[in-house]
């Protein structure tokens, strides 16, 4: 059975495409996504900025264990708008990624081919405006151990160049680190093999 990968595309910062037809003007917004707030947030603003036209279509997609998606044909022709701008989602195999296109009507009908065919190619040039990045999908271990622990703690830390998110040095001590997702196991067996070495897994996806 094929190992699942723990790495995904999505795109790095804001990009911008449009698609003109007979007077209609698309104009494509992709935006990086963490969560559907953000989705919210960043509708809400090219509502407001572009207020005028006619509609705002989109399509999200977020993290790719739980594969969230949605998307909307705001008033168009059901299937002619959200789909193919979710459409060249999927086939640039992107993940939390938001693609809003706004439409400003040119005054003639485009019929729903023209009208699928203009928001896919719209979709498509803000992809290809955007700077597409690998994304790695990480766990978080959380250790506990004794001082006289240390050693051995940062040893395996700085041969394995682990992150450090977070850490309390207290009465004993704890430490929160980021590890690639195909190497969570290793890294739990490497700690656990140093002794008295409480690890914790939480899974960030």
């Amino acid at each position: 059975m094929k190992e699942k990968s723990d790495t995904y595309l999505t795109i790095a910062s804001p990009a911008t495409g449009q698609y003109k037809d007979r007077g209609s003007k698309f104009m494509a917004f992709g935006y990086p996504v963490l969560s559907e707030a953000k989705v919210k947030e960043m509708i809400g603003y090219l509502k407001k900025e572009y207020h005028d036209a006619r509609h705002h279509c989109y399509a999200f997609r977020l993290d790719p264990e739980n594969n969230l998606f949605r998307y909307s044909d705001d008033g168009e022709p059901s299937g002619t708008a959200g789909k193919p701008i979710f459409g060249q989602i999927i086939s640039a195999g992107l993940y939390e990624v938001l693609i809003v296109v706004v439409r400003y009507f040119g005054g003639t009908l485009l019929g729903t081919g023209g009208l699928f065919n203009a928001y896919k190619l719209a979709a498509r040039d803000a992809i290809n405006h955007s700077k597409i990045i690998h994304k790695v999908i990480e766990d978080t271990l959380t250790l506990y151990f004794d001082y006289d622990q240390m050693n051995a703690v940062m040893q395996v830390m700085n041969r394995e160049h682990l992150t450090i998110l977070t850490q309390d040095f207290g009465t004993s001590c704890r430490l929160e680190l980021k590890v690639r997702r195909t190497s969570t196991e290793k890294m739990i067996n490497l700690f656990l093999s140093k002794g008295k070495i409480n690890v914790k897994k939480n899974e960030t996806g």
